[in-house]
Formats: structure tokens, sequence, C-alpha cells
């Protein structure tokens, strides 16, 4: 390295920006990126349009090598993630660490100049929903990977945390000053934030008031967003307008109390989904997620931490193949549809743009529909199984109370149901065959206000695949109308 004197001015200034880079936390916005979708787009589009969009870093849910290197000298910096059924092997095996870390990190950092910042070990492993299955694994894994990492000489570079849901904390008091760890894994807890805080790295957590809104039909809804809310709490001098801030620093004042008060904080996941609820529609989406981004283009924390929130959207893009089990919403909360074209004005504050800037260059297959058959008879008995067998294979997720289809009539229902059929079966003619002839394909498109019947974009990997797929489920569909009609 050159001296401080044959730099000169400029040179040193340079070289002074750069290290305060290297040591300072990540900055800018986030977004997190999903790929459980039918029909992804592919990731260099995704990567053009994070760019585009002025999204500094993107998290992971897996170490996909196909994600990985189109993100390779973008400049995006990227946390990297292991899913929680890896979780078991990682823990038990210090060599399938090694081997973790050589595959989906050394590699894409030498090899693709990927900027990984983070490896997120698991995904909210302590949910009740997986019964105590990850409580004996997570801080292990945590272990192991960390040890990879530093024999692979990364541990400077890369950072392991573990994103979880705002559940391993509460407060007795209802007040965000009565935060604690949940009593039945306080003391895990405990080790996992002595751990992160041991080797320099964040207590990652995942925020999201939409679903204390769906969880409580009586909780206040102007206490979810930023404009102030006449719910607000006081606790001692400070005051909560709002639920993001009081469940963050609930968690503040449960690591203050236990000794690690300066530990830093990331918001894995935050946002609000646009259908599949009541509570889930465009509308409230923008509301929030512009609250929320004009506070972090402003510099402005929480009552308890002041500085800049560092944070993460949820999510990028729609993900039509999602597990629905926690609720219709699931598979809406992207700031794009499937297809990388915004769902509304959101202004991030990272470029000139007012609003967020589509996916280029995406190429539709075919302007032609599924839908009902005019001359079909709503009281043909195969309606129902074959309205149930599409769904079952398809996204229906926007049909329902409240929902943007809402307001179909019975045949616009059905043909809703046939379409989604049919797009996501790459318009096989096959896939527009139900029985009794009941369906017909058109070329006039069917959507209605706020309803869009989606056309699939092409993407000839999944349309193999989906292809086979079809085969399979035209073999299962005939023998659901066998059993019904015997």
């Amino acid at each position: 390295m050159a001296s401080h004197e044959s730099l000169g001015f400029r040179g040193l200034l340079v070289l002074l920006l750069h290290m305060a880079l290297l040591t300072s936390p990540a900055s800018g916005i986030g977004v997190n990126w999903g790929i459980q979708s039918t029909h992804p787009l592919p990731p260099s589009t995704v990567v053009r349009m994070l760019k585009d969009n002025g999204f500094q870093k993107v998290k992971l849910f897996d170490a996909d090598a196909t994600t990985l290197k189109a993100l390779g000298k973008s400049g995006i910096q990227v946390m990297v993630g292991i899913p929680n059924d890896l979780l078991p092997t990682l823990a038990n095996s210090v060599q399938a660490a090694q081997d973790w870390v050589a595959q989906n990190v050394s590699s894409h950092v030498s090899s693709d100049a990927v900027d990984i910042r983070y490896v997120a070990v698991g995904n909210e492993p302590f949910l009740g929903a997986y019964n105590g299955s990850y409580i004996g694994l997570t801080l292990p894994a945590l272990e192991n990977v960390q040890s990879a990492l530093i024999k692979a000489g990364l541990a400077g570079q890369v950072k392991v945390t573990v994103p979880l849901n705002a559940d391993v904390y509460q407060s007795s008091t209802s007040l965000p000053s009565g935060g604690d760890f949940r009593s039945d894994i306080r003391q895990l807890m405990l080790q996992i934030v002595k751990f992160l805080n041991d080797n320099g790295a964040p207590f990652t957590v995942n925020i999201y008031p939409f679903i204390s809104l769906y969880n409580d039909a009586n909780f206040p809804i102007d206490f979810a967003f930023f404009d102030g809310s006449s719910s607000a709490i006081n606790d001692g001098e400070r005051v909560y307008e709002n639920v993001f801030d009081a469940n963050h620093d609930t968690l503040v004042w449960a690591l203050q109390k236990n000794g690690y008060g300066n530990l830093s904080i990331i918001v894995g996941e935050i946002g609000w989904p646009t259908d599949g609820d009541k509570n889930a529609n465009p509308k409230y989406a923008q509301q929030f997620n512009q609250g929320f981004m004009s506070r972090v283009m402003a510099g402005k924390g929480t009552p308890m931490r002041s500085g800049p929130v560092d944070a993460y959207l949820f999510g990028l893009i729609d993900e039509d193949a999602k597990s629905i089990q926690p609720g219709n919403f699931e598979r809406h909360w992207g700031l794009f549809y499937f297809d990388g074209q915004p769902k509304y004005p959101l202004r991030l504050g990272t470029t000139s743009s007012n609003g967020l800037v589509p996916a280029k260059d995406v190429r539709y297959m075919a302007k032609k529909w599924c839908v009902m058959s005019p001359s079909a008879n709503l009281d043909d008995p195969q309606v129902g199984p074959s309205v149930s067998y599409a769904c079952s294979h398809a996204d229906c997720t926007s049909l329902g109370y409240a929902t943007s289809c809402a307001n179909l009539d019975p045949r616009g229902n059905i043909s809703y149901a046939f379409n989604n059929y049919y797009q996501i079966f790459n318009q096989l003619d096959s896939a527009c065959m139900f029985p009794d002839n009941l369906s017909v394909v058109t070329d006039i498109d069917p959507s209605v206000g706020d309803c869009r019947f989606t056309i699939m974009i092409q993407n000839l990997p999944a349309a193999q695949g989906t292809a086979s797929s079809l085969r399979l489920n035209v073999l299962l569909f005939v023998s659901l109308l066998v059993f019904t009609l015997s």
C-alpha cells in the first residue's frame, strides 16, 4: 500500500472513504428476493430491476447458484440464506458446514465477485408451528457455519445471523420497556445473542404490523401505519404512535436488560401484502411502505434507537407457489407483480424516479385466456370438482371475501380458476379441456376492474417442468372424475 504522503489529498480522501465503507454497517434500503414462483423472471432481469430501483442490498432465502451468479459484479450486497431443512446437517457436522460455505459462499465470492455480507442460518426457526424442531439445532448450526467462514478466511467480510420472528421476545407490561425474551427459549436466546455479539454479527428480526392486524380483529388499524395514531402508547417519556416502533423497541429493551444494549439490529423483513385478505390491498400496502420508506429516507429511527433503521422490504416480487398455510396473502407480498410490473407508486429515495421502475424486456405468452364456456351450465355436476381441481394446482388466492376478485359473478369465479390453471401450465391446449366442455379459450381479456386475469411470462425451463407436471395432473384429474362419477 502506498504511503499517505505519496497519495496526495485527493487520493487520501478516496482511501479514507473506501476504508469507511469497509468498516461501516451496510447502508441503504434492502429487499427480499424469493423465487417460489411457477414462472420466475430470469435472474439477470431481476438484478437489472434491483439496480434500476436503487436497491443496494438483497436478502435471499437459499443459495441458488444461478441467482448468485447473476448478482456477481452488480454492486449489490447480498444476504444468502440457509433453509431450515439444512439445519440438522449443518448442526451435526463441521465438515458439512465447511462444504456448504465452500460451495455457496467462497466460490461465488472468488469466482463470481458476489458481494456476500451475511449468511442467514435458518429462517424463523423458533416459530410455534415447528413444535420446537429447530431449538436444539440453530445455535450449533450458527457455530459451525461461523467456524467454516473463519477457516475459509471470510469471517471478516461475511457475518452469520439468524432471521427470527418477533415472537421470540415479549413484554410483561404490554409496554416496550417490559421487553424480554420469551420465557421458554430465554436461555437459548441469550446464548445466541452472546454468539452474535462475540462475532460482530447483527440480531435479525422480522416485524410485520400486518400480522398484528390479521391476528386480532380489534387491533386499532391506524396503529399499524406511520401517520400518527389515536392509540398512541406512552412508555415513560417515550411515545409510540405505531406498532413497528413499539415492537422494535421491545427487542431493544430485551437486549439492553441482558447486557447487549449496543448490539446492532437488522429488520430482515417488513412489508404489507396486496391481496388475499380484507386488509391486504394496494392502498394499504402503499400507505405502509411509503410511510416506512419516508422514515428511512429521513434517517429516522425509533424512540430507543434514533439512528437510521437497517431494513429489507418484503418482498420484491409476488410468489405464486408459496405455501398459503399462514394465509392466502402469503403469495402477494411483492412490490411488483409476478412479471415485474409495479403494483402502486412508491418512492424509495434511491433514484430520480418518483415511482418504482418495472422489469425490462419481459416476454409474455400469447394473449389468450381459458374461461368457462358460454354454453356451459352452472348447475353442471362437474363444475365443483373442476374448480377445486384447478385451484389445488393453481393460485386462486385472489378469489374470496374482500380480495381483488371478490366482485366476480359465479361464472367469473369459475373462469378465473380455469385461466390461472391454464396459464400456469403454459397455455397448453390440454390445460383448457375441463370435462363436459366446461371451458373454452378466448382472445378477449376477461379482466374486470382490479381483478386481473393474468397471462404468464415465457419461461422455457419452467415450461418444460410444468409440461411434464401437467401430464401427471391430467392423469390425477381423470382419476378424480372417475371417483366422482362412481
